[in-house]
């Protein structure tokens, strides 16, 4: 499976592609996201759970990572970004590994879509990507992250 690129409004059409991610899917569409600020929620213990931050997006992120063990469904609650995306395989060489953060980084090439109104993000262990890029100068946003265990 690869990269999932949608509207909140058809979530529900990618929960049959895992139970884990199913849960993911119900808590990103049945809570009240505004309410959580920089703090982890678990949906389902380590299985299933949420990382809410709040940052300022950056003009440039040429480290895409990737992850082995966890998808990445990303959501803006507020404001924008651009999050760059491209097959893992199109990595020209990994950088840095934190195994036990469960984080890889990657020199390639990533092409750049946008994220915010509305829309949602699920990366597999397949795809590198390189999130907090600015859409048109630096801007503070509120952002979910659930982490999803690969079944």
């Amino acid at each position: 499976v690869y990269m999932i690129y949608d509207t909140i409004d058809h979530a529900g059409l990618y929960r049959p592609i895992s139970a884990n991610l199913a849960k993911a899917l119900d808590f990103l569409t049945s809570t009240d996201l505004s309410k959580y600020d920089t703090e982890r929620v678990e949906i389902d213990g380590d299985k299933v759970y949420a990382l809410f931050q709040r940052y300022e997006t950056k003009p440039v992120n040429d480290s895409p990572e990737a992850h082995k063990k966890y998808i990445d469904l990303q959501y803006l609650i507020d404001g924008e970004e651009f999050i760059g995306v491209a097959p893992l395989s199109t990595m020209k060489k990994e950088v840095e590994a934190r195994p036990d953060g469960d984080i890889y980084f990657y020199e390639g090439e990533t092409v750049k879509l946008p994220i915010g109104g509305g829309r949602f993000m699920v990366l597999f262990p397949e795809d590198a990507h390189a999130p907090c890029i600015a859409a048109g100068g630096s801007k503070p946003v509120h952002k979910v992250v659930i982490k999803i265990a690969v079944e």
